[in-house]
């Protein structure tokens, strides 16, 4: 009888304990899954800004192509 509850209770405190890993796991996940997210925001909003500063440059470079075009004819 002393054995079948020796045997519960290790049972017990080894599933406690995976559980309590479990947990501290999920907590390390989600901040690295975090970090990671606003990495990757930061990474598009550098990308967004250099696209928004290259359509610039190309509506400056059009705006004095045909300026250009229109005083040589």
């Amino acid at each position: 009888m002393k054995r079948i509850a020796a045997c519960i209770l290790l049972v017990a405190l080894t599933a406690g304990g995976a559980m309590t890993q479990a947990q501290s796991t999920t907590v390390a996940d989600t901040r690295q899954s975090r970090s990671a997210a606003k990495q990757q925001e930061k990474v598009n909003k550098k990308a967004s800004k250099k696209q928004r500063k290259a359509m610039k440059q190309a509506a400056k470079a059009q705006r004095k192509a045909q300026k250009a075009s229109r005083h040589t004819i």
